[in-house]
């Protein structure tokens, strides 16, 4: 049945962490079988960066674009072929010389997730805004009422899941960068023939593992009501603020009781490995995307999920900090070049039998805004042309490798097409095909091809 927030807040004050410190943890179950042939049991999907312009990625311009300046060259090289930049590096980090930013991160993969897959060079993304980008890649589809602060109008890529391909709650993950604006709205819709109960878990480590998540729920304690009424409102403080953008109220929570155990193990463990710096993070973890990805890796250890989705937003700083969002794209292919080692070093139920897919929500404006940053760079928002202008790469089983689909004068995809293809993948593009949800002209990229 359902629980408001202020019922979920007095539970959680009695009952600990196991109950609380994930969002939506929801009921599994499988209703009807999936009708087509999988090509992988494990999809990871990359929700990448947060606006990347294609200049400074599939396009390797480096400085050369947008700066006028003549220094060109690849910093996405754990994703991308391409030699890197010769000259004004500053998209490092101050290890070796002290110069800000002169020392970039060394590549983890020692082939590229292009030469391992296939990359769609230039695909139309749906919209030139965060949200309206987030949702078209997780609904596949743009629905012109769709507000920022509102759930997915239409059915996300988790709910095709788990209604058509029977596949529990904690067999579709979401971990989230964050808890501010929207981000915990997309792990279900507000369709009537969906919605929560085929929703995915959310899971946003920066808050469950910060040191709010730590103070109120890392220790289990069972609260007096009487004699330590300070802390449990300090809870409820830390909860409403969790919590503040879910919008009417905490849905129906729960699982199998194997399930709630695993749930429950899963964060015990988790913290103890916190404590003990033992989350396998990506050798350079400077950033919020890179401590993302180091989480996510830990959800995909415990409960080998059929699709986890990462969200990654750094390089969204670009609006006001060219030279930041260089580092922020830069980390952010040395977190995705971390993910999918690990997968294959360390998690042997996924390795070999994973395909991973990264597009970015959106792209960036072709001319700059008039704010510079520390080095006179201009930075660059988005709005125009340009800004619907992105990549999209996956690699894995079945994947072609070392295939480039479509280039500058030849665009192939849209971002709704990722929606269609992970549903390929996992055996129900059929049943998606039938709901008549995703936007007209989508194919799978497999179709593509």
């Amino acid at each position: 049945m359902a629980m408001n927030r202020r019922r979920f807040v007095k539970a959680a004050g009695l009952a600990g962490a196991g109950a609380i410190a994930m969002p939506y943890i929801l009921p599994s179950g499988r209703l009807f079988a999936a009708s087509g042939e999988q090509l992988a049991p494990h999809v990871v999907y990359v929700l990448f960066a947060g606006g990347v312009r294609q200049q400074e990625s599939v396009l390797q311009r480096y400085l050369d674009d947008s700066q006028g300046l003549p220094w060109a060259g690849n910093i996405m090289y754990n994703m991308l072929d391409g030699a890197p930049p010769e000259n004004k590096i500053v998209y490092g980090t101050d290890q070796g010389n002290g110069a800000a930013g002169g020392t970039p991160i060394p590549r983890i993969l020692n082939q590229t997730l292009q030469q391992q897959g296939t990359l769609f060079r230039e695909v139309s993304s749906q919209s030139n805004g965060h949200y309206g980008g987030l949702n078209n890649l997780l609904q596949g589809s743009t629905v012109t009422t769709q507000g920022l602060k509102q759930k997915p109008v239409n059915p996300t890529i988790f709910e095709y899941l788990r209604r058509h391909g029977g596949y529990s709650a904690t067999e579709t993950w979401f971990v989230g960068n964050g808890i501010g604006n929207s981000v915990p709205l997309l792990n279900y819709s507000e369709h009537p023939d969906y919605g929560s109960q085929y929703g995915a878990n959310f899971f946003a480590p920066s808050i469950t593992f910060g040191n709010l998540g730590f103070e109120h729920l890392s220790d289990a304690k069972v609260y007096h009501p009487e004699n330590e009424l300070d802390p449990i409102y300090q809870m409820k403080y830390f909860l409403d603020q969790s919590f503040s953008n879910v919008g009417t109220g905490l849905e129906t929570l729960g699982n199998t009781e194997d399930e709630k155990q695993m749930i429950k193990a899963f964060m015990k463990d988790t913290y103890t490995k916190v404590t003990q710096n033992l989350i396998p993070m990506p050798p350079v973890a400077d950033s919020g995307d890179a401590r993302t990805i180091g989480f996510a890796c830990e959800v995909m250890q415990a409960f080998k999920p059929a699709l986890t989705v990462v969200n990654l937003n750094g390089v969204d700083g670009c609006h006001s900090d060219f030279t930041g969002y260089l580092r922020a794209l830069h980390r952010a292919d040395h977190a995705v070049g971390h993910l999918w080692n690990h997968i294959q070093t360390q998690i042997p139920e996924m390795a070999s039998n994973t395909i991973i897919i990264a597009s970015p929500e959106c792209g960036r404006n072709l001319n700059h805004n008039p704010i510079k940053d520390i080095n006179d760079w201009y930075a660059y928002d988005h709005s125009d042309q340009n800004s619907s202008r992105v990549f999209t790469m996956m690699a894995g089983p079945n994947v072609p490798q070392g295939l480039v689909v479509g280039g500058e004068d030849n665009p192939i995809g849209l971002t709704s097409d990722n929606v269609l293809t992970i549903a390929q993948i996992l055996g129900i593009k059929q049943e998606v095909q039938a709901a008549g949800y995703v936007q007209g002209g989508s194919m799978s990229l497999f179709d593509r091809i």
